[in-house]
């Protein structure tokens, strides 16, 4: 905590004479924090001890403080103060849009995919390369004691078989949240699947047959690519924004010239481009579906990581025919290894619900109940708060980082919610050979061919920023930049 500050000591910005008191102080702290006297995440001093410290009523420094919320410097924290709010590098232009794809293919996935996530476990190993969060970042001990009092409770849950299609108390909980955010979902309309991976599988079998073709986001998620090919799917890649998402004049033109029978999206938060997709393009989205009568398959796992003050409505809430099949999991904001996910098919409800029960028959219903619990007990929004908070500052880290010792000309996305960042080296990169070089450093990373169907992004890179900061990271990524600079 900071006690006193300083007065800046380099020129404050100049101001009229007649500046208002509150104007005064807020130009003042303006001063420390762009200086970094004052660094993102730290907590300003009081009202009252501000107030003390600077002579001015209480009235001046909550006037200040409100200043400087507005020009977003600070923020304020329930019960907690006010505190410094990241400031992401808006120096750096941001990555282009890829190319539209010429017509669907199939996938080859590489066996770097599974090297990269397996290694993403290995502590021996810096996990750039997985946007897997860091164990820290969750109420590990209160979900193991919660599981232990459940387990206790019913012995019997342990050795049940889980048929189910999901433990109503917990679709309930679910369904409570969203209807919170604006999108009504009965609790039946659920079905409870191991993880987000297995809702996306589950709604792809639903809607395909092998050959169909796919159209997907590019960069696209590698994990949908696995997906794709285990199902003998074409891919056919749409353009996408790194501010806003799916191109959609580009989708209308791939869905006019080919037989797409699902769309594969990520509006909030997209993987790996960080991407938010706006309400109105939301809109305009399902209305395009509508116009071609398509199916969505909607992944929304990042939506609860945002950076702003409102969870962003998933493209499930403009649905009104059922053709939305929302997916999600509380894999990035609770509990990884529970590996609990849901989806909400809509009009495939019976189809999907046939294909979970001959894929995994049910989820185990102790996780279930824990996890219902936990959101039961009013917990979870106090969990998610100190989450979004971690997660944003770590992006802000690393993008200063990156920043910093990555060479110039390198884009970098612009996140507001999630926990990666796509950044686009200058052209003569090639992030696989940076991939090899950085593993004799221990560090691991996810190359930019991983994220396409055909040879794309050979000088792009994912970086996941799911790791708390250090001293240890800072170095790493400035290995990483010399690293880069060397094939320069």
């Amino acid at each position: 905590m900071i006690q006193t500050l300083p007065s800046p000591l380099a020129k404050p910005v100049e101001t009229p004479l007649s500046q208002p008191l509150y104007a005064e102080l807020a130009t003042s702290l303006q001063s420390l924090i762009e200086q970094g006297t004052l660094r993102p995440g730290h907590r300003v001093p009081s009202v009252r001890r501000m107030s003390l410290q600077r002579g001015v009523s209480i009235a001046t420094v909550l006037q200040a403080y409100t200043v400087l919320e507005n020009r977003g410097y600070l923020e304020a924290r329930p019960q907690s103060g006010y505190y410094v709010r990241p400031r992401p590098p808006f120096l750096s232009p941001e990555p282009r849009m890829a190319k539209p794809m010429a017509k669907p293919a199939y996938v080859g996935v590489k066996d770097l995919t599974t090297a990269i996530m397996e290694r993403s476990v290995d502590h021996d190993y810096i996990p750039f390369g997985a946007a897997c969060p860091h164990h820290s970042l969750f109420p590990n001990k209160k979900l193991a004691r919660l599981l232990g009092s459940v387990a206790r409770r019913d012995p019997t849950l342990i050795s049940r078989e889980s048929m189910n299609w999901g433990y109503e108390p917990l679709t309930r909980e679910i369904s409570r949240r969203y209807l919170q955010g604006g999108v009504p979902l009965a609790h039946d309309e659920l079905v409870v699947t191991i993880g987000c991976s297995e809702a996306l599988n589950l709604c792809l079998r639903a809607v395909t047959k092998p050959g169909d073709t796919v159209a997907i986001e590019t960069p696209a998620y590698f994990g949908f690519l696995e997906m794709i090919e285990s199902l003998n799917l074409r891919a056919l890649e749409i353009p996408t924004s790194s501010r806003e998402g799916i191109c959609l004049d580009e989708l209308r033109d791939a869905i006019e010239q080919n037989d797409v029978k699902v769309v594969l999206v990520m509006p909030n938060f997209h993987n790996p481009l960080g991407s938010l997709m706006p309400d109105e393009k939301k809109q305009r989205l399902y209305d395009l579906l509508c116009e071609y009568d398509l199916p969505a398959i909607e992944d929304d796992v990042y939506a609860d990581t945002h950076c702003g003050d409102f969870r962003p409505k998933p493209l499930k809430a403009w649905d009104k025919d059922g053709r939305v099949m929302l997916c999600s999991s509380f894999g990035k904001t609770l509990a990884p290894s529970f590996r609990i996910g849901w989806t909400a098919p809509g009009r495939y409800l019976e189809r999907v619900r046939r294909l979970k029960f001959t894929n995994t028959m049910g989820t185990p219903v102790v996780l279930q109940k824990t996890i219902a619990e936990f959101l039961r007990d009013g917990g979870y929004d106090h969990h998610l708060r100190t989450l979004r908070r971690a997660y944003h500052q770590q992006l802000h880290q690393f993008a200063q980082s990156m920043q910093r010792y990555f060479p110039e000309g390198t884009r970098y996305s612009r996140p507001q919610g999630g926990n990666v960042i796509w950044v686009e080296l200058p052209a003569k990169v090639d992030t696989l050979k940076l991939h090899h070089e950085a593993l004799k450093h221990r560090i691991n990373t996810a190359p930019g061919a991983l994220f396409s169907v055909k040879n794309r992004y050979n000088n792009c890179l994912r970086m996941s920023c799911g790791l708390p900061w250090s001293d240890e990271i800072e170095a790493a990524l400035k290995t990483l930049g010399d690293l880069i600079k060397k094939q320069l």
